[in-house]
């Protein structure tokens, strides 16, 4: 089902401005020299923007950059950001898809992929940020040693990223298939906390760059 466009989305957008970057591919080569930071780390589907807000505040010397494909969503992230005075976040609204039109070669140090859409039907596989077309684009822009922090609650995609980060030559590590089985682990995003509430198994690994 389609959602609907919130009410007020560019006004609301514009009020938020300076944290998004309207034309991302012009920084391509250049995002740590303009924003003056020495590690550039993205995030893929930033949703409503509270694990990008969390990651920011705990990493203040490193650039977060998250992206976000649905405006409505992404103005809900903007807006959580913008009352907390951080200078170290950039949003960018568009498609995982063009990456390498936004980032060059080796500039991302690392890519946080949390709960992304399973894409369950093998038609769908190909749409899968951890398929092997998607890999190839993160195996690009990121640095000799970089790395993918990645977290679903869906058994079957964990499984099959586990299978592809290895077979596009990524070494893997932190391998958990109950990462708050004892206690909360690290940063939360908002459906995180709905599934660890629910006593939902949350599943996560890093893929490091060889």
């Amino acid at each position: 089902m389609r959602m609907r466009r919130k009410p007020k989305l560019e006004s609301r957008i514009d009020r938020c401005a300076h944290l998004l970057v309207s034309e991302p591919a012009m920084l391509r080569g250049h995002w740590l020299d303009t924003f003056d930071f020495d590690e550039l780390q993205l995030e893929l589907g930033c949703g409503k923007g509270l694990f990008t807000v969390e990651t920011a505040k705990r990493e203040p010397g490193k650039l977060i950059v998250a992206l976000e494909k649905t405006a409505n969503v992404l103005v809900i992230a903007l807006e959580r950001t913008m009352p907390e005075g951080l200078q170290n976040v950039r949003f960018i609204n568009g498609l995982v898809d063009d990456l390498d039109t936004f980032f060059d070669a080796g500039e991302v140090s690392c890519i946080y992929i949390n709960f992304c859409d399973p894409w369950p039907a093998n038609r769908h596989k190909k749409r899968r940020l951890t398929g092997q077309r998607f890999l190839e684009l993160y195996r690009h822009v990121l640095r000799p040693e970089g790395e993918i922090h990645f977290k679903t609650d869906d058994l079957p995609l964990f499984e099959f990223s586990l299978m592809e980060f290895e077979s596009c030559g990524f070494t893997l590590s932190e391998v958990t298939y109950d990462l708050h089985k004892k206690e909360p682990v690290g940063i939360m995003t908002d459906y995180e906390i709905k599934f660890h509430e629910l006593g939902m198994p949350i599943y996560r690994c890093v893929a490091r760059k060889c």
